[in-house]
């Protein structure tokens, strides 16, 4: 026998997690009963909240793909050791 559990959820994150189960091709229903069967299997409970980055980083980063697309900084593919260290001796 099925029971209904009712959950309040933010109307963006809701259409977002159906879009999830739809490309999987799954009404978010399964997807919710899975997570609580492993839940009960596993005995843990795992969130994942992705770091942000900071404006300063986000400025570094952008500053090294620029110099990366310009082709600066990059040293050349060597083929020996000893190629390597020939190229550092001349810097």
């Amino acid at each position: 026998m099925n029971t209904v559990i009712s959950v309040k959820v933010d109307k963006a994150t809701k259409e977002a997690a159906q879009e999830v189960a739809k490309s999987m091709g799954l009404p978010l229903s399964t997807l919710i009963n899975a997570y609580l069967k492993q839940i009960i299997v596993t005995r843990r409970v795992e969130f994942y909240a992705p770091e942000q980055m900071t404006p300063k980083l986000e400025k570094l980063i952008g500053e090294v793909e620029k110099e990366i697309k310009e082709g600066k900084g990059l040293s050349p593919v060597f083929n020996t050791g000893e190629d390597a260290i020939a190229w550092l001796h001349k810097k």
